[in-house]
């Protein structure tokens, strides 16, 4: 088990890039094997996370390619090209890949069985499961299909209309997958609208929807075509490093190609909130993605409230939104964020108990957290918890503390940023 120690430095300057968007990876795996023909893929995050859904189609018979520097050739095989897998399919640690290939799964001839590490396998499933049950799927878990290990016999599916009491792209994604496969249309609503990169992927590669305010309805049985798909920067990435410029005096750092995708780019909005310095450049779009390049400088930040529609807009995001709280003048509270408690680990406990054991000053609250701002970081050792965003949301926290910081068990960052502690050392000098 790997550990890592992180001293103060700065200030950051210069021009970085980050990996390529994990939720963009994984759909551009998971359509481009549903397409008919070749889909190219650029950018792709050869991350755990997204490594976990290539693994999984190659097991049901697709031919995927990799050509190097983020290039993927994949070999579609249509809505009913995927076979029946010899063995369990392995999740690794993505929940992502783990809930929508549940609604793609159930919709296929055959039978198959989702499984993941230790982390995955006590994360919810309920709340996919159920509603595809709607839809006539049948799944079998652990504690009556809440936990992996997962078995789906496939087959026919209806039509649905579904009611989401949570904002949460992965329910969402999980029933327009299984929504391909019915004879009509499906229809999922929820309270917020949570990020939309399913519902654009989709319709980039021809299916059918149709959004309207609170939900999206999906035709079935529409036929997919390949496509070429570039992959952005992802903002989730980024935020660490939009943190570090502007916690840190003196820094002035552009980050190249980030995925500004509305339903994502709360961390520039709650940032900005703070008082944060951050400039969108050279706006473009890509693949259906809208796309720009962040200019972000050191910034005195205060203390603000956060919660409402704001908070699924930037759910990944919230570690390291701590860390910024944490140097702001005055409070900042976090609320309606219950969601993180169900994420690879429970990230307001986790984040808490990291941050006040290295001088922060921190309560949790039982849908988020309040944070004291102070001056800097007394130093110390943490545990990350096995979780990525835990990991590197501490590294940053280092950049404003008095002494180093020592984060235990960093191999996860894997997941989802390979290279981030090079990267770290990098503008370290």
């Amino acid at each position: 088990m790997k550990q890592q120690t992180i001293s103060p430095f700065g200030p950051l300057r210069g021009e970085i890039s980050v990996p390529g968007d994990k939720s963009i990876s994984h759909r551009s795996i998971m359509l481009g094997s549903l397409a008919s023909g070749t889909t190219e893929v650029h950018g792709f995050l050869q991350g755990e996370d997204s490594l976990a859904t290539l693994r999984a189609f190659r097991a049901m018979g697709i031919a995927i390619e990799e050509l190097g520097a983020g290039r993927l050739r994949i070999a579609g095989q249509g809505l009913y090209g995927l076979q029946e897998p010899a063995d369990v399919l392995d999740c690794g640690n993505s929940g992502t890949t783990m809930r929508l290939m549940l609604g793609l799964l159930s919709g296929q001839a055959f039978f198959s069985v989702l499984s993941g590490d230790q982390y995955l396998r006590r994360r919810p499933m309920k709340r996919v499961v159920g509603p595809l049950s709607t839809m006539g799927a049948r799944i079998w878990g652990r504690n009556d299909g809440e936990l992996a290990p997962l078995a789906i016999q496939g087959g026919p599916l209806q039509p649905a209309a579904y009611d989401s009491p949570i904002a949460s792209a992965q329910v969402k994604s999980a029933l327009l997958l299984a929504g391909l496969y019915d004879d009509g249309e499906t229809t999922v609503r929820e309270p917020h609208l949570s990020r939309d990169h399913s519902e654009r992927m989709l319709r980039y590669f021809g299916a059918e929807l149709r959004p309207f305010a609170g939900g999206v309805t999906i035709a079935g049985g529409a036929r997919l075509s390949g496509q070429e798909v570039f992959v952005p920067g992802d903002i989730s990435s980024a935020a660490f490093f939009l943190v570090a410029a502007l916690i840190t005096p003196g820094s002035e750092l552009l980050i190249r190609n980030v995925g500004v995708n509305p339903t994502r780019s709360g961390i520039i909005d709650i940032l900005r909130q703070m008082g944060g310095s951050i400039e969108l450049l050279d706006q473009r779009e890509r693949s259906g993605e809208p796309v720009a390049d962040l200019l972000v400088r050191s910034s005195d930040l205060r203390g603000i409230e956060i919660g409402g529609a704001l908070v699924p807009r930037a759910i990944d995001e919230f570690p390291v939104v701590s860390v910024a709280a944490c140097f702001a003048e005055g409070v900042t509270t976090i609320r309606d964020a219950r969601e993180l408690r169900v994420k690879e680990t429970d990230r307001i406990a986790a984040m808490c108990d990291a941050l006040n054991a290295v001088g922060g000053r921190v309560e949790p609250r039982e849908d988020g957290m309040v944070v004291q701002g102070i001056a800097e970081l007394s130093g110390g050792t943490v545990a990350s918890c096995g979780d990525h965003r835990i990991a590197m949301s501490m590294a940053i926290s280092a950049l404003r503390s008095s002494a180093a910081i020592t984060i235990d068990d960093t191999d996860c960052t894997e997941t989802s940023f390979p290279g981030f502690w090079q990267l770290l050392q990098q503008l370290a000098g």
